[in-house]
């Protein structure tokens, strides 16, 4: 691929990013971003690139680069790292992608792509099951190989030398990382969202100590400016925000839209770019989408000629949800390969915009788990204006620690029921057995 066509291909694929992830809307922080990797992108050995730093609206953590030097790092990345030199560090790793061409070779090869895809992972053995289930399409970023991984580290490290950062930053931030990949994996029902940054980013024992040698090998500590960094995540949401709607229990609100609505119990609830998921072990599924309705049709007409059109359903039933018009129907398809009952769920939301839900059913599901899926659908409503304002996403908010404080005590402050300490550590890249520091700055989860 020539340096003519990164570029145009970098652009196309902006578009996307764009489009699946939105862009975190906070100019300051932008601004900040944009200053460190431009800091560290003056010093890499490509200058025919012009590089570009975006904050995607994502509680994924991740980074990643695209052809032509476009360079996102997601609003969950930025919750854990911990200074300005690992945000530099990350930067500087993705421009190593760059000036070694290895974002080039991944597209040229066709691992980054826009796909079809479906969002239940299942093979669906009926089409009309298929085009119930499926939404969208999703950006593809496939893992880059360990020789990549390594060139990258070299060179991100090379250029947080040359632009006067401490070079272990690198390493603080893999470490940190291996701690938040390792928490994960131990809360119960966590489903991915999404390409981690480990998935594209694969790190090994080998790769972290590679860079602490590497970084050893460079003079002097370096600028680090942990409370600087600190200072500009003051606000920032964490997780979910408002404008992409964000799960509370069984919950899911999306403030900024305005509406809400619950799932059974036992089943756990996913926020994707273009989709709730709520999955179960039984097998149901339940998927909410929204869908234009420009001809502005009532929602029999939508489910059956547009929706649906030209697929055997049986009977739509005209029914209300939530006060607003609405209409199912049901048909038989097959979900890894298992017979399932496919509910279909058309609310007319808006003039031009209909609500939907698609619902998989077991064929042997129980009288309780059909009553619990139904008070689903039905439990679709508008919020009130004050509800709007008080239910919020979770915030991070930056605290001082006092001489009286703990990790006890500081993780208490967070709205979680479980790993409290260990959130609290992998937040603040602590490990096992480091206390608090009275006077310093730490992060904490607030739901306020």
């Amino acid at each position: 691929m020539s340096p003519q066509q990164e570029v145009k291909v970098g652009a196309q694929e902006h578009e996307n990013v764009i489009q699946q992830f939105g862009i975190y809307d906070n100019p300051a922080l932008a601004a900040y971003v944009n200053q460190v990797g431009q800091k560290v992108a003056q010093y890499t050995e490509r200058s025919d690139v012009r590089y570009q730093f975006f904050v995607v609206d994502s509680p994924i953590t991740n980074a990643f680069a695209l052809p032509g030097g476009y360079i996102y790092v997601s609003r969950g990345l930025l919750a854990l790292a911990n200074s300005e030199a690992e945000l530099a560090g990350v930067l500087g790793h993705e421009a190593g992608h760059i000036t070694g061409r290895h974002s080039a070779e991944r597209y040229s090869t066709g691992v980054v792509t826009s796909l079809g895809a479906a969002v239940i992972a299942a093979a669906l053995g009926s089409d009309t099951a298929s085009q119930a289930l499926g939404v969208g399409s999703d950006l593809l970023l496939k893992s880059y190989s360990r020789g990549q991984e390594h060139e990258a580290d070299s060179l991100g490290i090379r250029y947080l030398a040359r632009s006067g950062y401490d070079t272990k930053a690198m390493t603080w931030f893999l470490t940190n990382l291996q701690a938040d990949s390792a928490l994960q994996g131990k809360l119960a029902g966590r489903d991915s969202q999404g390409a981690s940054y480990f998935s594209t980013h694969p790190a090994t024992s080998e790769r972290i100590s590679k860079t602490v040698s590497e970084a050893n090998s460079h003079q002097g500590q370096g600028r680090v400016n942990r409370d600087g960094y600190l200072k500009m995540l003051s606000g920032m949401p964490f997780g979910d925000s408002a404008a992409q709607g964000f799960v509370r229990g069984q919950d899911f609100y999306h403030t900024k839209m305005g509406f809400t609505f619950k799932v059974p119990d036992g089943f756990h609830l996913v926020n994707q770019p273009n989709a709730v998921v709520a999955t179960s072990k039984s097998g149901a599924v339940v998927l909410f989408d929204m869908a234009g309705n420009k001809q502005g049709v009532d929602a029999a007409t939508y489910l059956g000629q547009t929706w649906m059109k030209d697929q055997p359903i049986n009977g739509i039933e005209r029914v209300k949800v939530g006060g607003m018009n609405a209409a199912s129907a049901g048909f038989q398809g097959r979900v890894n390969g298992q017979p399932m009952n496919i509910r279909l769920v058309a609310i007319e939301w808006k003039p031009d915009t209909i609500a939907r839900f698609q619902i998989a059913i077991p064929a042997n599901a129980s009288q309780v788990l059909l009553e619990d899926l139904k008070r689903t659908t039905y439990s679709f409503r508008n919020l009130s204006a004050s509800e709007r304002q008080s239910i919020q996403p979770y915030k991070l908010r930056i605290v001082t620690a006092a001489v009286s404080d703990s990790v006890a005590s500081l993780a208490r402050k967070m709205p979680f029921d479980d790993y409290q300490e260990e959130r609290f550590r992998v937040l603040n890249g602590l490990n096992p057995n480091e206390g608090i520091q009275p006077g310093r700055q730490y992060k904490i989860v607030s739901s306020r």
